[in-house]
């Protein structure tokens, strides 16, 4: 893939997926709390697996990230998007 070349119209794709990644991991983030709500199992334990991936990737503290994942509460997760959103955790 690396030396895979790009049209000029897949390089702006990429690039924009780039750009925004930050506002679709919070989006992710966010649609992944309402499913945890309605979702028991190993469809859950997938989606715990997902959230943790989301909020490192979106620098949330590890202490915070471990808090999250040894609770398992949505409402939980449901803060951390709350301070993703207004700007408390950056």
């Amino acid at each position: 893939m690396a030396g895979r070349e790009y049209s000029k119209y897949q390089q702006k794709v990429i690039k924009n997926y780039y750009d925004n990644r930050e506002q679709i991991d919070s989006q992710r983030l966010s649609e992944l709390v309402t499913s945890l709500y309605l979702e028991s199992g190993k469809k859950a334990a997938r989606m715990w697996e997902s959230a943790a991936e989301l909020m490192k990737r979106l620098n949330v503290p590890v202490s915070r990230i471990e808090h999250v994942m040894a609770q398992k509460d949505p409402a939980i997760l449901a803060s951390v998007v709350e301070d993703l959103n207004s700007g408390k955790i950056k």
